[in-house]
């Protein structure tokens, strides 16, 4: 019988590696935090016109980058070198797949954000000065008395908001100020759906970090966003500014779905269920289902689909709802 050996050690077990987090956010956030309240404490010294809800919407943003700062990113083994900025933009084009898995390996997010809200700050003030905020004003203001109670003030208050959004509508320093809160708006709202798709993957058994979801959100969005822009600016010219919905123009001109077989005015619920079925929406499920499918870490193709078609209904029933609520503004 052999004698008991007496250094004898164990095996060590392998330690994983710690996820890095993206501290790097955390000075841009703060200086964010600072901006917001400076600009909302000039709005309330009423030196900025509607700077507090702009430095609100700053601030918050600033806010939301320093918790997501804690968010681990994904440990991956670098098995290719990241594409640049220039081809991952190009790239979702023509090769999306190559580019979802990169981003797989190096979740970088600012171009497409960047590109998203310049093309959509860009379009906005087109369609402004195109349409005229008068119309716009005028037109939402209209509507919405025409909703009467609860929903729409007295009476005696519409002509005060007419008034109201018409100076706002006019005054450069409120256009700049929404678009900081565009700005704001679409990164918290991209974060949010990100999050959904991290849960709607785990729930359908797959893996996915937080930071590849909110690159399939840009990435996935920023073909279809560029398609509606651009061809949205060119038809902007193209036709006569009386011809342009006020409220239904403001997103884009393109009409590529069956809402061009409805009449909103009419069916407004189901005009917005027809405007649903179109080259660019299939287009944008099949860039989702593209994007879950090669950035996540585990999930297949089913589950790819099951989370973009679930969130891609779940939207769309927010969307009528909100319409079946307030069917007089696309009339």
């Amino acid at each position: 019988m052999s004698a008991p050996v007496d250094n004898f050690q164990p095996p060590a077990t392998e330690v994983a590696p710690r996820a890095p987090r993206p501290t790097k956010l955390r000075i841009p956030a703060i200086v964010l935090i600072v901006l917001g309240l400076a600009i909302c404490g000039g709005g309330i010294a009423k030196i900025i016109s509607g700077g507090i809800g702009t430095g609100a919407a700053v601030a918050f943003l600033g806010i939301v980058l320093v918790a997501l700062s804690f968010v681990p990113l994904p440990v991956i083994e670098a098995t290719e070198a990241p594409l640049s900025p220039l081809q991952r933009l190009t790239g979702i084009f023509f090769e999306p797949t190559r580019v979802f898995r990169n981003l797989r390996i190096y979740p970088r997010w600012v171009a497409p954000y960047i590109a998203i809200v310049i093309l959509s700050a860009v379009y906005t003030f087109a369609f402004t000065q195109r349409v005229t905020p008068e119309r716009i004003v005028n037109h939402t203001v209209d509507k919405l008395a025409e909703m009467g109670p609860p929903f729409a003030p007295p009476a005696s208050a519409i002509e005060t908001m007419r008034a109201t959004q018409l100076e706002e509508a006019r005054n450069p320093v409120n256009r700049a100020g929404n678009v900081l809160k565009a700005f704001a708006g679409v990164f918290v709202f991209s974060a949010i759906l990100a999050a959904l798709y991290l849960l709607g993957s785990l729930a359908f058994g797959g893996r996915i970090n937080f930071w590849q979801a909110f690159c399939v959100v840009l990435y996935g969005s920023l073909p279809i966003i560029v398609v509606q822009k651009l061809l949205g600016l060119v038809l902007l010219y193209l036709k006569a500014p009386e011809d342009i919905h006020p409220i239904l123009g403001q997103e884009t001109l393109v009409q590529d779905n069956l809402g061009i077989l409805v009449s909103p005015a009419n069916h407004p619920v189901i005009f917005v269920l027809a405007a649903s079925i179109g080259i660019l929406s299939f287009y944008g499920l099949w860039l989702k289902a593209t994007g879950l499918k090669n950035t996540g870490t585990r999930v297949s193709s089913g589950v790819a689909w099951g989370v973009a078609i679930t969130f891609w209904i779940l939207g769309l029933l927010l969307i009528t709802g909100v319409t079946a609520l307030f069917p007089t503004f696309i009339s």
